[in-house]
């Protein structure tokens, strides 16, 4: 039956109508991120803050032993640092993931926690699967679950070789939809086939898809920049393509050079700062190549050519890095006064405890401070007292402003850690000097009152 024409104009305004409705409606995303998430091509924290990664790489499955690198790598001005793991496929298993943790919150670190083992897969025949990396993850959960202000989980490093780097496609859809499977929420970074250097552009030509697999929209790519990237018009190119499409990525690995002619890292650099894109240099220390190392013998009193250029450089990390918001968001730098500051709560006699730890070398130390509050009261504002031995100087540090920096020092508390509730804790730390002696100190006083020392 033909329409009648007013019906047919009644029907097209209902329509007009709906669409407008929809148009104009608020629809909030079904799951929105939580902790540190992507927010367009930005890593932001849970606050809406960017986050920008600078840090650096640390072998720590080879190395379990050296975690006094945390420390180093802090003091040195670094806001991340990406933890190399093992699954049991070929090392590790690396089953103590909660430590690690715990080692990068009480440094002020943000973590990025990658299994090393799907190196390689498909030209590697010792490589594990992402797939694999996955069920590690899985198996790991319950240290990982709540920890989504601090861990970035890297599901694989660099996780398809050279040969039919095309799966990868493929095996990274689906291990991201394995973890939001799982109740994973953190987010998540995804290095490219290649051996992480991309160079048949398989990353780059099915970001999207990758981006699209995440129901969390919770997801950055990664890069390595090594033998690839030895020219400046190599790593701009690389690098516009991500920016032209609005996709998210870091620079997960980079080197210094290994060879004439390889890692154009000035122009790495710079890019990334001007980009404000994050990047995470190769590596600590401990590599078979040693010109890898930024510190000789896991020393950050003997920085190598590489350490000296990323760390101290125009565009290193030490000028550049920002801390984290969830730490109070400041480089921590040493202090030679004390500002005003309200006055503390009197803590009584034997309501606190220290807990001092030290890990030297042959001219200097890190030390971390856990102050516990044991009283009955609240403590809102801290001054902490002790004395340093003859020789020992505090050169920088963090969670704390410390003044002098030897002899009789106070360490007065940041603007995030000042209130400590009955039984609370906080954990502040700094890197010293020394000339032979590496005693503690005997006593400290908290507010005024003597603590218990452990």
């Amino acid at each position: 039956m033909r329409s009648m024409p007013w019906i047919a104009a009644a029907g097209a305004a209902i329509v007009a109508l709906v669409v407008s409705a929809v148009l104009f409606m608020r629809v909030p995303p079904a799951n929105a991120a939580v902790g540190l998430h992507v927010s367009g091509t930005n890593i932001v924290e849970a606050n809406g803050r960017t986050f920008t990664m600078r840090g650096v790489n640390h072998p720590h499955v080879w190395y379990t032993n050296q975690t006094s690198s945390f420390a180093a790598v802090k003091a040195l001005g670094a806001n991340t640092v990406r933890v190399v793991l093992g699954s049991g496929k070929r090392w590790g298993p690396s089953t103590d993931v909660a430590n690690v943790i715990s080692l990068c919150k009480q440094n002020q670190l943000i973590c990025v926690l990658e299994v090393h083992d799907t190196t390689g897969y498909g030209e590697d025949g010792a490589a594990a699967t992402l797939d694999e990396a996955v069920n590690y993850w899985i198996s790991q959960k319950s240290a990982l679950v709540g920890q989504e202000n601090y861990v970035v989980i890297n599901i694989g490093n660099e996780p398809i070789g050279n040969t039919n780097a095309a799966q990868w496609t493929g095996a990274t859809t689906a291990a991201i939809q394995k973890m939001r499977s799982n109740g994973f929420e953190h987010l998540l970074m995804i290095d490219a086939p290649n051996w992480g250097q991309d160079w048949q552009y398989v990353m780059r030509d099915n970001a999207q898809t990758i981006l699209n697999a995440d129901s969390r929209r919770n997801t950055v790519l990664s890069i390595h920049m090594y033998a690839v990237f030895n020219t400046a018009a190599a790593i701009t190119d690389y690098l516009n393509r991500f920016r032209d499409n609005g996709w998210p990525l870091v620079i997960g690995e980079f080197g210094w050079r290994f060879g004439a002619g390889e890692v154009d890292h000035e122009t790495l650099l710079s890019e990334a700062v001007s980009r404000g894109l994050g990047y995470l240099g190769w590596s600590w220390s401990g590599n078979t190549d040693p010109i890898l190392d930024m510190a000789a013998n896991f020393d950050p009193a003997q920085l190598t050519t590489w350490g000296q250029r990323i760390f101290n450089g125009a565009n290193g990390i030490k000028a550049t890095a920002k801390e984290a918001g969830i730490y109070g968001g400041a480089t921590p730098t040493v202090t030679t006064t004390i500002t005003s500051t309200p006055t503390p709560t009197v803590t009584p006699a034997g309501s606190c405890r220290v807990a001092y730890t030290m890990n030297t070398w042959n001219t200097g130390f890190t030390a971390n401070l856990t102050i516990t509050n044991t009283g009955s009261s609240a403590v809102n504002g801290w001054r902490l007292t002790f004395t340093l031995p003859a020789g020992q100087a505090i050169t920088n540090g963090w969670g704390a402003s410390y003044s002098p920096a030897g002899g009789q020092v106070t360490a007065t508390n940041a603007a995030w850690n000042g209130g400590l509730a009955p039984g609370a804790a906080t954990t502040v730390g700094f890197q010293a000097t020394h000339t032979g002696d590496t005693a503690e100190p005997a006593s400290f006083a908290l507010n005024g009152a003597a603590c218990q020392v452990v």
